[in-house]
């Protein structure tokens, strides 16, 4: 490690070079696509820490980062360069489709087998939003799935930063601006922080069907389904062609017959060769 401590304004340059090998690692890791036009975004975001462990060029980091035997720094690298926007009840129709058209259906499916069995992914669920939102429409909507204990929410992501934050479940008012009244006083507990700001935390009701776990979605899925949801949305506008096409096949695979998968509104399938059958814009059936 270079003993040379970079002052905050310091510029480190960033090369064509080391650009490509850092974009090129990181695609092949974990499918992210830095080559068109991200090399400001990798030198500005990478830069806070490598100023932080006393690197000046980018080079001796990434060498850093390969040589790591523990793999930490591959999750910071990672962390860093992950993009994570997203907000509560965000693309609603998805929400309303969900509690009109599947909730219903799924719970008279149910019934008829005596089952309270609910399984839904939330692929890139970043701080948790979307994976507390799912919890709180079906808890709202269809409390029968909420009371047998057999409703379970997987909510993944890359970034250990923001798993972190959506574990702990704890929003301010800017973020909770979206939830409709009656589930912000249902599902969340209103507290105050050391500094006597205004917060809102998760109920535990919420939180015992949500497990949240690090995973790259490049890897191999730790799990078999069927499951009956699949929430990806934007996420794929990162990832190139054939990186889609494989994650389609993934996704087609753990769902169970008459399982959904959700995208993001700038994202589509057509151009993809793929099983799903097309519902409705963004939303795709496993027949």
């Amino acid at each position: 490690m270079s003993a040379f401590a970079a002052p905050a304004d310091f510029n480190i340059e960033l090369s064509d070079k080391d650009y490509k090998e850092i974009a090129t690692f990181v695609h092949k890791t974990a499918g992210i696509n830095l080559m068109d036009g991200k090399k400001e975004l990798m030198r500005t975001r990478l830069s806070k820490r490598m100023r932080s462990l006393k690197f000046n060029s980018f080079k001796t980091y990434f060498q850093y980062v390969m040589n790591d035997k523990s793999g930490e720094e591959i999750v910071f690298l990672l962390d860093a360069l992950a993009t994570n926007l997203t907000s509560f009840f965000r693309e609603p129709q998805h929400f309303q489709f969900m509690a009109k058209e599947l909730l219903p259906k799924w719970e008279q499916q149910r019934k008829a087998k005596n089952s309270r069995r609910l399984r839904i992914w939330s692929a890139a669920c970043s701080s948790g939003e979307e994976p507390y939102t799912i919890a709180m429409v079906a808890l709202d909507k269809s409390p029968y799935f909420g009371q047998g204990g057999d409703f379970k929410i997987l909510a993944t992501d890359i970034s250990t930063k923001v798993l972190n934050m959506a574990q702990n479940g704890l929003y301010g008012p800017e973020r909770t601006k979206d939830i409709p009244a009656q589930y912000l006083q249902k599902y969340f507990r209103k507290t105050d922080t050391a500094k006597g700001d205004k917060m809102y935390h998760v109920s535990d009701e919420m939180k015992k069907i949500i497990a949240f776990r690090r995973f790259n979605l490049m890897d191999p899925l730790p799990f078999k389904g069927p499951l009956d949801l699949i929430f990806c949305r934007n996420v794929m506008i990162y990832f190139d062609k054939e990186t889609i096409a494989k994650l389609v096949e993934k996704y087609y695979n753990v769902l169970g017959k008459g399982g959904y998968l959700f995208i993001g509104h700038s994202e589509s399938l057509s151009g993809f060769k793929h099983p799903f059958k097309y519902v409705a814009p963004c939303i795709y059936l496993k027949e």
